[in-house]
């Protein structure tokens, strides 16, 4: 059982280790971030390679989100930047949007 919210990512990305410190400064401390390669174990619902193509958010009541939704509700679950995360669920072709735009990003991280 989590005690708090915990993001999973790809500690081996530099990209990504400079955006979740970012985001730890966001949160401020309402959110676990752990990279997947040392966390995977421990969440075998998701396969290992799955952890390698996107973040991860795992909710204590057993919620799980991934990629762009992972990324904005964790923010939302942070009391940050809610907006972003109501306009993804609310406004037709948000969610779209962000979501290709997450994928752009996860294939082109090693050139960021």
């Amino acid at each position: 059982m989590l005690d708090q919210p915990v993001l999973i990512y790809d500690g081996n990305c530099s990209f990504c280790r400079r955006w979740i410190e970012r985001w730890r400064c966001w949160t401020k401390g309402r959110i676990a971030y752990r990279p997947y390669q040392s966390a995977a174990a421990d969440f075998p619902q998701v396969p290992r390679e799955e952890f390698g193509r996107a973040v991860y958010l795992f909710e204590p009541d057993g919620r799980t989100s991934r990629a762009a939704e992972a990324v904005l509700r964790s923010l939302y679950l942070a009391g940050t930047m809610r907006w972003i995360y109501w306009a993804y669920q609310h406004v037709p072709g948000v969610e779209l949007v962000m979501e290709a735009g997450y994928r752009f990003v996860a294939r082109n991280r090693s050139m960021l």
